[in-house]
Parts: structure tokens; sequence; C-alpha cells
């Protein structure tokens, strides 16, 4: 299956790279055919900006979308640091941070959004990685989702 083809068919389209928010690399090549992908966030030069928390400020519903777009953004840079997603032969791990409210407890359902992405563009065996969904007081910027990952190139 051709990675891109799939991006067409689900519509979705790849954006620009997204700007780092410190001094550190967004992508990481290691031990062969590794890569790890530095926390991403939601925002983007497309969608609004997402700004505040699961419970509060933000749905189950917009919390997926959040995670969607880290995983948009993360498609989006790993394209630009590889030049081919097709490269790709699976997601090893994702690892969601959500910024929530104290009476938050839906975390793996915000994160869904990030894995069902990744299942739909690159199917189950290879976009179904394991998985950690994690609550937190607070994220960079106010954001509401950060996921981070490692992925595994083909040899």
């Amino acid at each position: 299956m051709d990675v891109y083809k799939r991006l067409e068919e689900l519509d979705i389209k790849l954006l620009d790279p997204t700007p780092k928010g410190g001094i550190y690399s967004t992508v990481q090549p290691y031990g062969g055919h590794l890569l790890y992908v530095s926390g991403t966030a939601p925002h983007n030069k497309v969608d609004e900006n997402m700004c505040g928390k699961l419970g509060s400020e933000y749905t189950i519903e917009e919390g997926q979308e959040a995670s969607r777009r880290c995983m948009l953004n993360i498609l989006s840079n790993l394209h630009h640091e590889l030049g081919d997603l097709n490269r790709i032969k699976k997601f090893v791990k994702i690892l969601g941070f959500v910024a929530s409210a104290p009476d938050f407890y839906e975390h793996p359902q915000v994160i869904n959004g990030a894995s069902q992405m990744l299942k739909d563009v690159f199917g189950e065996e290879a976009g179904l990685p394991a998985r950690s969904a994690i609550g937190v007081a607070a994220l960079p910027w106010n954001i509401p989702v950060e996921i981070e990952c490692i992925v595994e190139l083909k040899p």
C-alpha cells in the first residue's frame, strides 16, 4: 500500500514541518532503523490553535481532534525528515499527554484520535503501536494534547 495514495483517499494533506519550541531535534534517528519523534503539539498553520484542558474547555471529541492534529503534525514532520513515508515499517510506540481538569479520567479516549489516524493510514499491523495516555496538569503553551512516538523504518 502506498501511504500517499492512502492519505489522498482519506483527504489528509500533509503540512509544513512544525516549528520547534526549544533546543532539540524534532526527529532523532537511533539504533539503525528507529526514529524517535519529539513531543508534538496540535498547533499548525491551517487550523485554529487549541488551548485549554480536557474536562473543562474541551470535550473528549475535541480532544480526539487535538490528538489527530498532533499525529498529522508528526506525519508531516516525518515526511520532511524521511522524504518518503513509505519507508516506515511500523509505529512502535506512541506516548500521549493530555492536559486535563482534576476530575477528567478519559485520557485513553482522547489519544484514540491519533491511534485512529495511524490505523486508517497505515493499517492495523503497522499503525497500531504500543501506547500510553497520561493525564497532566499543564502542557507547554496551554495545549490540550502532546504526542511523541517511536517509529521503525524498513531495512
